[in-house]
C-alpha cells in the first residue's frame, strides 16, 4: 500500500461530530471534496485553523463560504520568531531583535486582531509555545506573541487554541499569569495524566488527535482516561498525525471516526455516548 494513498472511508459514526482542528489548505483536493468526505462519515463540522496571516485570512474566507466550517486565526508559535528574526528556528545571528522585525510582528498581530472580530471566526489559534524547534532567542518572541493572542481572544470573546510542544510548564505558567480566556483548548493534547488533571481543574478543553492511537502513546491514553468527558474534544490536525493503522498516510477530517472509536475504548464508554459529548463540547468550546 502506497504511503501517499489516502486511507479508505471508515464506517460512519451514528452521531454527528466535529473535527476541532484541521488544515484544509494543506490537504489534497478541494474544500468541497474534503467536506463531502467528512459528511459521508458524519463529521459535519470542522474548525479550520490558520498558522500565519495568509492562512488565517484563508481560514476566515473559507468559514464565510461554508456553513460547516468555523475559523480560528493566529500566528503559529514558530511564526513569531520568524517574523522578528527572519529565521524559522528563532535564532538571530546578531543575538538581538531588529526594530523592523518587531514592527512586523505588531503589524501581523493587528491583522489577527481584526480577523478575530469576524463572526465566523470562532477561535484565536493556534498559538502558544514550541520549545522543540525554537532556540533561546526565539522563545521571547513566542511568549510575547502568545500573550498578545491571549488578549485578542479575551477582547473578542473567542476560544483560545493552544499549540504546546515540549513547553507544558511555561504554557500553564503564562495562562495563569495572563489570565486564560473563558474557553481554552489544548490542541493535539500532548501532556501526561498529571497535566490533564491540572487542565481539568482550570476548565481547559483537551483535544486528542490521531497520535493517541500510536503504540508509544500510552501517556496520552493515560491522560485521556483521567480527562473529564465534558472537557474532551477530537481532532485530526490533518494532514498530520493520521491515526493507526494508517499512520504515515495523508490525514483528513473523514478519519475522525477512527480516532474517536479508539478514544471511546480508552474511556470505557460506547462511541455514541462519546460522540454526543464531543459534539456538545466542541459547540460549547467554539460557541457556535
Amino acid at each position: 500500500m502506497s504511503r501517499t494513498e489516502a486511507p479508505p472511508l471508515p464506517e460512519p459514526l451514528r452521531v454527528p461530530v466535529a473535527d476541532s482542528h484541521t488544515h484544509l489548505d494543506m490537504q489534497d483536493g478541494t474544500v468541497e471534496e474534503g467536506l463531502a468526505r467528512a459528511a459521508a462519515v458524519n463529521v459535519t463540522t470542522v474548525i479550520q485553523v490558520g498558522c500565519d496571516v495568509k492562512g488565517s485570512r484563508w481560514a476566515a474566507e473559507t468559514a464565510a463560504a461554508h456553513a460547516s466550517v468555523h475559523a480560528a486565526v493566529a500566528l503559529h508559535p514558530n511564526e513569531a520568531p520568524r517574523i522578528v528574526h527572519g529565521d524559522p528556528d528563532g535564532w538571530s545571528r546578531q543575538g538581538a531583535r531588529e526594530a523592523g522585525g518587531r514592527a512586523a510582528l505588531d503589524e501581523a498581530l493587528a491583522e489577527i486582531d481584526a480577523l478575530a472580530a469576524l463572526d465566523h471566526v470562532r477561535g484565536v489559534g493556534e498559538t502558544g509555545l514550541d520549545h522543540f524547534r525554537t532556540g533561546p532567542e526565539g522563545m521571547a518572541a513566542q511568549e510575547e506573541s502568545f500573550r498578545a493572542h491571549i488578549e485578542i481572544a479575551k477582547r473578542h470573546g473567542k476560544a483560545l487554541v493552544i499549540h504546546d510542544r515540549e513547553a507544558h510548564a511555561d504554557v500553564l505558567r503564562i495562562l495563569a499569569e495572563a489570565g486564560a480566556p473563558e474557553r481554552t483548548v489544548f490542541h493535539c493534547y500532548s501532556g501526561d495524566a498529571d497535566m490533564a488533571r491540572i487542565c481539568a481543574d482550570a476548565g481547559y478543553f483537551m483535544s486528542f488527535a490521531g497520535n493517541m492511537t500510536f503504540k508509544n502513546a500510552q501517556p496520552l491514553r493515560d491522560a485521556l482516561a483521567v480527562a473529564p468527558t465534558e472537557l474532551v474534544l477530537v481532532e485530526t490536525d490533518a494532514p498530520f498525525l493520521t491515526p493507526a493503522p494508517y499512520r504515515g498516510r495523508p490525514n483528513a477530517p473523514y478519519l475522525i471516526p477512527v480516532t474517536l472509536r479508539a478514544m471511546a475504548a480508552v474511556k470505557g464508554i460506547d462511541e455514541d455516548t462519546l460522540a454526543s459529548a464531543i459534539a456538545e463540547n466542541t459547540a460549547r468550546a467554539f460557541d457556535y
